[in-house]
């Protein structure tokens, strides 16, 4: 069971809503508003049209829709009849799209020019309460890996799963009733369906479905909404906190907005500092787990290089490439399993494993453990470092190269706005260290590789300093997931093409 008396199962999430506060708003977008009765009302309706189309408990429900209300009705009502949800993000090309489609076996594609969509909607049909027994351990939800490497993998997801990252957040006091939360990352995300509606809607809060990331639609969206939180990457708050058409009264609702991920440069951090007198709160997480597993405090002085430390459901740990726990600050492949002790003992479960793939199912989830395919330390004190993955090191002349090492001491420099370290291949080393570096606005990449080097070059061993720094022209920016991470293999692929 899910400790503090919440939903378990994500059917039953709007249930205390509508029962403690129906007239709350529960959810915007640019389609409409909605409060906790009419929503639920919604949801029931959209549960009756699959229905009618012959969706099943267990069949798959496809959808690469904007952010806006029927992302958020169509995945309520696949969780009502048990239904299977495969997000497709929006930006991917057919051919990907196709991919996902075949691969999850989809017996619905939701789409906006989809007749099924409109029907969902229908306000006519009939709202009689869905309330079907659904097993909370059985599969809910396909997330697909970004696909950086190969072909995507879809990790599959119980109800009680998703709940988690919500019902957490809801016992560390993270949110209020009163908070308005902004979700502006794809909801096509599994993992911002868990930090977005599912979160807000176990903390009795408004779900505000937003669909612009440019600074100034963003910031009207904040503005207008009265919205108080959302969870984002730097890039995008980084643009609302300089942009000259955004003024401080555009943001005057945000409190502490959530924001994390690696590609955190120290200027960003600082700007961050001076707008909300606290520390950027960065977390570790994965599609597989879903979302985030650690977290920093805040409040706390932050830990040089730390992910934080392990949410209170989860255990993280190092192993050995035989299984057994690493000691303290020893890297190994980090490893996420239930926490042992306290109230949240054993309530985490693992990802089901993988859609039909039983070899890379059974390797990720070995002794009960998901073992990530990241590579890192645990101190100490429970601080987690995630040193790469382990598909990204460089092996240079037989010594680990971990990119994230070099980019944290790239992003040092302030005319670095993003950066991202490859290997190369090489015939007599195996592989070299390339940099690509994208400057900030204004930064002339005459006469600064030289210093970067040297700033490397003194705060890294020699066999990490990249051998090769490639600049970005002014004007481009890096390929990025719907996630906001840089596409590494497109970076490899162009090395390749040159050589």
């Amino acid at each position: 069971m899910i400790p503090g008396g919440g939903p378990q199962t994500a059917a039953a999430v709007l249930d205390r809503g509508v029962r403690d506060h129906p007239d709350r708003e529960a959810l915007i977008g640019r389609a409409g508003r909605m409060t906790y009765a009419e929503l639920d009302a919604q949801v029931d309706r959209a549960a009756h049209a699959l229905r009618s189309v012959g969706i099943n408990p267990g069949d798959r429900v496809a959808a690469s829709l904007p952010n806006d209300v029927p992302i958020v009705v169509a995945f309520l009502a696949c969780m009502r009849i048990g239904a299977i949800w495969v997000g497709i993000p929006q930006v991917l090309a057919p051919p990907e799209k196709r991919f996902l489609l075949d691969d999850s076996g989809a017996k619905v594609f939701l789409d906006p020019g989809n007749e099924l969509l409109t029907d969902l909607l229908d306000p006519a049909r009939d709202s009689l309460p869905v309330r079907d027994h659904v097993d909370a351990h059985a599969p809910a939800a396909i997330a697909y890996t970004s696909g950086t490497t190969g072909y995507p993998k879809g990790a599959v997801h119980s109800q009680h799963n998703l709940l988690l990252p919500g019902a957490v957040a809801r016992h560390r006091g993270q949110y209020q009733d009163d908070d308005r939360f902004g979700v502006m990352l794809p909801l096509t995300l599994l993992n911002l369906i868990c930090l977005g509606p599912l979160l807000t809607f176990q903390v009795g809060g408004t779900c505000v479905a937003i669909d612009r990331v440019d600074p100034v639609g963003l910031a009207a969206w904040i503005r207008d909404e009265r919205v108080t939180s959302f969870a984002s990457v730097p890039t995008i708050l980084h643009g609302l906190l300089t942009h000259p058409d955004v003024t401080e009264s555009d943001l005057a609702s945000l409190r502490t907005p959530g924001v994390g991920g690696a590609d955190c440069p120290e200027a960003f951090r600082e700007l961050y500092r001076a707008r909300y007198g606290a520390e950027v709160t960065i977390g570790y997480g994965l599609t597989e787990a879903p979302t985030a597993v650690t977290m920093t405090n805040p409040a706390a002085p932050p830990v040089p290089n730390s992910a934080g430390r392990a949410l209170p459901h989860v255990r993280v740990f190092a192993a050995a490439d035989d299984g057994h726990e690493l000691g303290p600050g020893e890297v190994g492949e980090l490893c996420v399993g239930p926490a042992r002790e306290g109230e949240w003992a054993d309530v985490y479960t693992p990802m089901l494993g993988y859609w039909q793939q039983p070899d890379a199912s059974t390797a990720a989830l070995r002794d009960g453990v998901l073992h990530t395919g990241d590579l890192g330390s645990v101190d100490e004190n429970g601080e987690v470092f995630v040193a790469d993955r382990r598909n990204d090191v460089i092996i240079r002349g037989g010594a680990n190269v971990y990119p994230a090492e070099v980019e944290r001491v790239l992003h040092e420099d302030p005319r670095v706005e993003a950066c991202a370290v490859v290997g190369t291949p090489d015939e007599r080393l195996g592989e070299r260290v390339v940099a690509f570096i994208q400057l900030t606005q204004g930064a002339k990449a005459e006469g600064i590789e030289a210093e970067i080097r040297a700033h490397c070059a003194a705060n890294l061993a020699k066999y990490k300093v990249p051998e090769e720094i490639v600049f970005l022209p002014e004007g481009e920016s890096f390929e990025r997931t719907p996630m906001g991470k840089i596409r590494k293999t497109v970076l490899r692929n162009r090395l390749r093409s040159q050589r």
